[in-house]
Parts: structure tokens; sequence; C-alpha cells
């Protein structure tokens, strides 16, 4: 199966659901025994990413292999195994989340830094720094881009991680071949996609990429993370040890120019930029001072625009545990096909109320209505895969014993001297 279409049925909701089905089936009681035994071993060791690899490795494989011997998946075709696997992947990996994730300091570490790195960096590189051509310059396909990149923290499982980059590239990947085609130019190549990746990835600053690509890394299943997944996994990693090694040749640029511009940043995101008008000038110190000020002064706005906010808001809810967050918000994670004619009162109240705080804010910032409005971007369906479901409930990973009864997303707890 490494050469399947990973991102084939494994990506619609009935195979999650099915995969539960089964493991609710009185036959299936070994297989939750060993599932949920191989969970609970995870509490009782310290974090060791290389171990703890190994071991995922090996039990998804052998887990595996005892579906396809088991009746329950007798007659089953290769996609509905794979699917399957699937399933128990992201039914374990949900589970130790919380245990093997950025579970070393060193790599939280690491995070910081390189999310610090961007948020400097993205305030003054521009693509021709990176030597985008005018052709291959969408902003609209790169808010797209970005937008799906920045999702990655939101999901648990590594194949809902990957879709995210996978997204991403997609995108670039549809954006420059379209580009090729309308200025009849020779298709893309590396040399064309892992530049706009680049800026791509420095203006989302996802949070603790770091850690996402190594977990997909490590937990992903191997047989899986191959064929287009491999390629454009290997491009994100190109693109992040680009931006950890970045410097002013990287960037085509002058070394005093590139110092200046990291400090400029270091200043406005520490607030440190001195208003002019609060600290007035003696008549005899303003005429020497007004050329140095000028060249000081940064060309970047001092006013945060509605944009601004949204993402450093979207960049520290990320930072947290967001499953915790959009719990309080019943219909975040909700399908359109659920949704009851009940629901839709409560759905419209929010909404009016979603505009009214959004007005309040554009208002009180001072920016028109024409620049407030976020762009809502939605490419052609093909231009990405279908995104992951996120149907986790947020659970303790000492707490591992007999689930609510009200969880439909858990394996229940079964009686294995039925068996």
């Amino acid at each position: 199966m490494e050469n399947a279409d990973i991102f084939g049925s494994s990506t619609a909701p009935l195979t999650w659901h099915d995969f539960l089905e089964r493991m609710r089936q009185p036959s299936a009681a070994d297989f939750v025994k060993a599932i949920k035994s191989f969970i609970v071993s995870f509490s009782n060791n310290a974090p060791d990413p290389e171990r703890d690899s190994r071991a995922v490795q090996e039990f998804l494989g052998n887990m595996e292999a005892a579906f396809r011997a088991h009746s329950l998946w007798a007659g089953c075709s290769e996609e509905e195994l794979d699917s399957a696997g699937e399933g128990l992947e992201k039914y374990v990996m949900t589970k130790l989340y919380p245990l093997v994730f950025a579970s070393l300091p060193e790599e939280k570490k690491v995070d910081e830094q390189l999310h610090e790195k961007i948020a400097l960096i993205q305030h003054f590189v521009r693509p021709e720094n990176l030597e985008i051509k005018p052709v291959f310059q969408n902003e609209t396909s790169w808010l797209l881009a970005q937008k799906e990149l920045q999702k990655i923290n939101m999901y648990k499982a590594p194949r809902d991680k990957i879709v995210c980059i996978l997204n991403c590239c997609k995108v670039i990947n549809n954006l420059l071949l379209n580009a090729s085609i309308s200025e009849n130019e020779n298709p893309p190549g590396a040399d064309d996609f892992l530049p706009v990746l680049i800026y791509v990835t420095i203006k989302a600053n996802p949070p603790q990429l770091h850690s996402n690509l190594l977990y997909i890394q490590r937990f992903r299943r191997e047989s899986r993370l191959a064929a287009e997944a491999a390629y454009y996994f290997t491009n994100i990693l190109s693109a992040e040890s680009f931006i950890r090694n970045i410097n002013a040749k990287a960037l085509s640029m002058d070394e005093t120019e590139f110092e200046c511009n990291m400090r400029s940043a270091q200043a406005l995101l520490s607030g440190l930029l001195e208003d002019s008008s609060s600290q007035p000038e003696s008549s005899e110190t303003k005429p020497r001072n007004d050329e140095q000020h000028a060249k000081d002064q940064p060309s970047i706005d001092k006013i945060p625009s509605i944009s601004d906010l949204e993402n450093k808001g979207a960049a520290m809810i990320l930072e947290d545990n967001t499953s915790d967050f959009f719990q309080n918000f019943p219909y975040f994670y909700s399908q359109a096909g659920i949704l009851t004619v009940s629901d839709v009162e409560e759905l419209l109240t929010n909404y009016k109320q979603l505009v009214f705080n959004y007005v309040c804010l554009s208002k009180g910032l001072g920016i028109g209505q024409n620049q407030a409005w976020p762009e809502t971007v939605k490419g052609p369906e093909e231009e990405t895969f279908q995104g992951p479901e996120e149907v986790w409930k947020t659970e303790s990973p000492h707490r591992v014993g007999p689930p609510a009864a009200t969880d439909r997303n858990e394996i229940p707890a079964v009686n294995v001297h039925n068996t």
C-alpha cells in the first residue's frame, strides 16, 4: 500500500466512524484491550522520542497485520484495510498526543526561537528577497496557503497535520502551474516552488512548527509517508531549515540593512518605538536630529490593522490548548448535515453578535470598513485535499479508564472475558 492514494477514502468522515463501530463489536475485545494497554504504557515512562517512535511504529504495524487476519475485516478491500489503519493511528496518537508532542524542553526551546525569529523577519521580508518571480506573486493564493498551514496546530493526529501541509503546498503548486500556463512558460520546478513555500511559511508563522514536523516524522505511519506526501513534507523540512539559518545573504540583503531591519522589527514587537509626539525635543537638539530620526523611523505602520490583530490572536490561540478553548463553542466542529432547525436561531444570534463586535472593533481602531473586513478566499475544490475532521475530545493522558457512555468518539470498555 505504499503507493496508494493515502488521501482517498480515508478522508471521508465515515472512515473514522467505521473504525469505531468495528471496535465496538464483541469480537474486537482483544483489539480494544491491546490498544488501551499500549496507551497506558506510555503514561508510566519518561519521554524518549526515539524509543516512543519505534514503539508506535511497531504497534501500528502489528495491529494492522492483525486486522487483515481478523473476521471483522473479512472480505474487505485494500482501501478499507488501509482506512482501518488510518483510524487506528488517529485514535492512538490523539490519546498519546499530550505525552509525545514537544515532549523535550530543547524541542520547545527551538519552537520558541523559530517562532520569534519568523515574527521579526516577516515584518520586512519581500518576495524579491527570495527571488520569487513576479508572475508567481499572488497575494490571494498566498493567503489561502497561509491559512491552511496555520491550521496544523489545531489537530492531533499525524495524518491530519500533514493534510494541512499538503493543502498549503497544493495551493502553491496550483498557483505556479496556472501562472506558468498563462505566461506560456515551462512547468515550474523545485527552484520555483521552494522559495514560495518559504515565503508563505514566514508569513504564516505557524506555532510549534519544529515540533509539528518532528511529530509527523516520528509518528506518521512510515508506509504512508510516501509519494506526493513525502515530496511535500521534504519541502517543508527544507523551508524550516532555511528559515532557522536565515541571514542577510540568504535574503540577498546587505548585512547592515538586515541587522537594522531586525532591530526595527524587534523594537516594534516589544513596543519600544518612541512616539515622537510624546517626547518633544528642545529647539537645540531637534534640527540636528531630524535627519537621523527620519533614517531610523521604520516604514511599518505602528498602528496594527485588524488583520494584524487577528493574526496575533490566532497565534496566541494556537499556542494554547485549542481543543479546550473551542469546546466553549458547540458548533465549531459541527457539520451542516447534523444541524437541526432549532440550531439556526442560535447560530443567527451568534452571527449578529459577531458582526456587531467586529464593527465596534473596526470603529475603535479608526479603520474604514473597506479595509476592516477580512477577505474570504475560496479556491477551487481541486486545489486542496479534503480537510481533516476534528472529532476528538480532550482527555487527560493519565485517565485512560472507561469512557463516558455519551462519548461517541471513544472505544467503549469491553469485558474481555466474554470473548
